[in-house]
């Protein structure tokens, strides 16, 4: 840590940090074997399905052409990997009618059929990330972090007399409790760094704000003795590390200036600390992602980039009308289209997290090599609300426990638990099964 006054800044890994490492005027002196780095999962959601003529590739194996919708992520292709035939029978309706949407979502990381509901007695399941928080979240500041473009709802019918709460939350805690996700990137960064004093009051944050202090200012002096101690690489890394998380506050507070696009998602205040622009929003919250799993100050996290049945317009895009409305075409070509240029913006932005994951060195590889992502929804085709043979990527090497770069099936039918199971194994979570889990995935 880099310490001021209120302030605490993580750090990122350094060769100083390496067991009895020697550092000497300005060199390392001897370094003992590097260790390894922390293993780290993520789960990513995007909403109201995909088209599958324009998402799934054609081929097998390594073998196999990215489509149209996929193809934003060809310069990352043996980082990943796309999985077939996984399902989640607890998102159907079993019985309880319309609301494919929030079940959708609620089930997603829970593997649970949610009870139907719009009011407070709300009940699912304990979510996959949370699942492996309780085991292994203490080795963290967080022991797990919950981010979204989107705002979190606990209240309110948002599908065909399903609570809100179902549709804008991913995490459960608990059965009847969602963790409320963080859409303001000043906050996250706030929250990872420390900042948020206690006691501070509101008037107190604003004049802080207002002075456009950056947290290095505050670390300087710490800073600097640091620096005078380490080797030349670690002086690098220093550099570039200080700069990047300048750069970082820098893109909020301009994002936080600009007014709100009135033709997109605008159900909050142009005021509110959420920038205007969807897509730096997005990018930002990759930021924040990244930067908690550099500093290790998480392990565990979950980003919705949308909440479920969103009917968010994407102007840039030239897709005017809302994502859950044109995701009932009918077969109407046009909207079809739309749907496919939404899905090629979703893979722009999973490429853009994945390109700084890469960028980030530390023992073992890169920060990617040492993560597992899972990236997709739990409707298959947004037209017909089926949620079998789900659209879902894992990205990442798994800290060497993954073969990615390629495009695999499995039979019809199978849980995408299965995968939670594999994944909750891999984090060193030891477990036989979870919610409608039938074993492990194997051949991942």
């Amino acid at each position: 840590m880099l310490r001021g006054v209120g302030v605490a800044m993580s750090l990122p890994w350094l060769e100083a940090m390496m067991p009895n490492t020697l550092v000497r005027a300005g060199s390392v002196a001897s370094a003992a074997p590097v260790a390894s780095s922390p293993l780290r999962m993520a789960f990513l959601y995007i909403p109201n399905g995909v088209d599958p003529a324009g998402w799934y590739p054609t081929g097998e194996g390594r073998d196999y052409t990215l489509s149209e919708g996929l193809e934003p992520l060809a310069p990352h292709r043996e980082h990943f990997s796309v999985l077939r035939g996984l399902s989640h029978r607890n998102a159907t309706a079993l019985g309880d009618g319309p609301g494919d949407h929030a079940r959708s979502a609620a089930c997603f990381l829970t593997g649970a059929h949610p009870y139907k509901t719009a009011g407070r007695d709300i009940r699912v399941g304990i979510s996959v990330d949370q699942f492996a928080a309780n085991s292994v979240g203490g080795a963290t500041l967080l022991p797990s972090l919950e981010i979204g473009c989107e705002p979190a709802l606990q209240s309110g019918s948002c599908d065909s007399g399903y609570s809100c709460a179902y549709s804008a939350n991913m995490s459960w805690r608990s059965p009847t409790q969602p963790n409320l996700k963080e859409i303001r990137p000043r906050e996250v960064f706030e929250r990872l760094f420390g900042i948020n004093r206690p006691g501070e009051s509101v008037d107190e944050r604003s004049r802080r704000l207002a002075s456009r202090k950056s947290i290095l200012d505050y670390v300087r002096s710490d800073a600097r003795r640091l620096n005078a101690a380490l080797g030349s690489t670690d002086r690098v890394r220093m550099e570039e590390y200080t700069e990047g998380v300048r750069s970082l506050e820098r893109r909020i507070e301009m994002l936080e200036s600009e007014s709100r696009d009135p033709e997109s998602f605008a159900s909050m205040q142009p005021d509110d600390g959420v920038p205007g622009d969807y897509r730096e929003h997005v990018r930002l919250m990759n930021d924040m992602l990244v930067l908690a799993f550099r500093l290790d100050q998480t392990r565990i996290a979950t980003f919705m980039l949308a909440n479920e049945g969103s009917n968010r317009s994407f102007p840039f895009l030239g897709v005017k009308d809302g994502h859950h409305h044109i995701s009932h075409h009918k077969g109407d070509e046009s909207m079809i289209q739309q749907i496919r240029e939404i899905n090629r913006f979703q893979s722009e932005m999973l490429a853009d997290l994945l390109a700084k994951m890469r960028a980030v060195e530390e023992p073992g590889g890169t920060l990617l090599d040492n993560s597992m992502l899972v990236f997709g929804s739990a409707i298959h085709d947004g037209n017909r609300h089926n949620h079998d043979d789900l659209p879902v990527i894992l990205a990442g090497g798994g800290g060497g426990t993954l073969e990615p770069g390629r495009h695999v099936s499995w039979s019809k039918g199978t849980p995408l638990c299965n995968l939670y199971v594999s994944m909750l194994q891999r984090m060193g979570v030891e477990v036989d099964g979870f919610a409608d889990s039938t074993g492990e995935l194997k051949g991942l």
